[in-house]
């Protein structure tokens, strides 16, 4: 196993290192966009590729950039659904940073003559 597989394998997300304390009280919006997302699907096991966008207001922590790396890293050997990988994602970053606001866009390759986008924003789930 080369080092960055071992790395991919051994992560875990859960972890407090890599969360890291927001040193500013004002509101501000932190955009990421993770364009090499690659998982699995569950029915045929062909790769489905797509291009992450997270937006968040941190609260008290924010997340430390190569964990998020790692993390989404996770799901290249894994048999799931655009729906739930995106609902994974959402519920361990609401659940770990417990943003102010966050909001999480899964845009799926198409595939099959079928383009996929997943949205979850936290201001819909009230």
């Amino acid at each position: 196993m080369k080092y960055g597989e071992k790395e991919i394998a051994q992560f875990d997300i859960h972890k407090e290192e890599n969360f890291w304390p927001n040193e500013h009280s004002k509101n501000y919006i932190i955009d990421i966009e993770l364009p090499e997302f690659v998982s699995l699907c569950p029915r045929s096991g062909y790769p489905d590729f797509a291009k992450i966008k997270l937006q968040y207001i941190p609260n008290e922590k924010v997340i430390e950039l190569k964990a998020l790396k790692l993390y989404i890293n996770t799901f290249i050997n894994r048999h799931i659904s655009h729906e739930n990988a995106a609902n994974e994602i959402y519920d361990i970053l609401v659940e770990k940073l417990t943003p102010r606001w966050i909001k999480v866009v899964a845009d799926f390759n198409p595939r099959g003559n079928v383009h996929t986008v997943i949205t979850i924003d936290s201001n819909d789930q009230k």
